[in-house]
């Protein structure tokens, strides 16, 4: 029999995992150890965390442009390549995020961790190559492509702000993140995340509406994607109303917060794997 030949991306592919493995690991160790009068040398995983998630963003950031120079398009298509993309671009905003404001950092105890779910998916989902048809060929796919990343980036950095405030609730939890701002002063933080999560879903909305009028003649067709990425639109929308409106606590906020993530992850990875779609798997 012969021997099965395996993209030459991979390496890069695996080896990012394996860092966003130790990243997510390291951010945890750092929380754990983050007591109140602990000495300084227990923060050194969290020193580690920055370094690691960069290197895994240049491993996986050279693995997708080895595959996009080999097969000739971008990582649009299959699960594999959908979840790759999204892993470097989550990551990449979330460590952004982190750089432009400080006292987030130490959300990586929970939002890497939520990264590692769709690592281990990736290890598991079939590389094979794709061909891009007809209708993926316009540049208003990419300002679609890249405004739905930026909404699931800006409701992940929420969902660690959000965790936290969760976490924060459970007395042996709580001095993981005794250095971090009050609840009050997060839950305000989270929300001005999910105001730019709703601005870029917008927008990525009317986007993908563009893109299908010109590739199937229709501007909406109510298939699944299209619909539960409305739905997310409309939950997110309310979400931030009743904060608005009601002025609801910290921890409620954040379970708002939690739910409208849950049901965005559904949307962009849960919809496209089992639903056959015009575009499926195009997020």
């Amino acid at each position: 029999m012969s021997a099965i030949i395996q993209p030459p991306e991979l390496a890069w592919i695996w080896c990012g995992v394996a860092l966003y493995g130790l990243a997510a690991t390291f951010a945890v160790l750092a929380a754990a150890r983050s007591t109140p009068g602990a000495p300084a040398r227990h923060a050194g995983p969290g020193r580690a965390v920055p370094g690691l998630l960069a290197a895994a963003l240049i491993c996986i950031g050279a693995g997708i442009g080895w595959r996009w120079q080999r097969i000739g398009h971008g990582p649009f298509l299959n699960m594999f390549e959908v979840l790759a993309s999204s892993l470097w671009s989550l990551g990449l905003i979330y460590g952004f995020a982190c750089w432009r404001v400080p006292a987030i950092r130490r959300t990586a105890a929970v939002v890497l961790p939520v990264l590692m779910v769709m690592a281990c998916w990736l290890l598991v989902s079939n590389p094979a190559d794709t061909h891009l048809p007809p209708t993926y060929e316009t540049p208003v796919l990419w300002f679609h492509v890249l405004l739905g990343k930026g909404f699931l980036g800006c409701a992940l950095v929420a969902l660690g702000i959000a965790g936290v405030i969760l976490l924060r609730a459970r007395p042996r939890l709580a001095a993981w993140f005794e250095r971090m701002p009050g609840d009050a002063a997060l839950d305000l933080l989270a929300w001005r995340f999910m105001l730019g999560a709703l601005t870029f879903e917008s927008f990525m909305l009317i986007a993908g509406a563009v893109w299908a009028q010109d590739a199937w003649g229709r501007y909406w067709a109510w298939d699944p994607l299209e619909t539960w990425a409305f739905l997310t639109w409309l939950a997110l929308a309310a979400a931030i109303h009743v904060r608005v409106s009601w002025r609801i606590g910290p921890r409620l906020g954040a379970l708002f917060i939690v739910g409208v993530f849950v049901l965005a992850f559904l949307t962009f990875f849960g919809v496209p794997f089992f639903a056959v779609a015009p575009h499926k798997g195009a997020v």
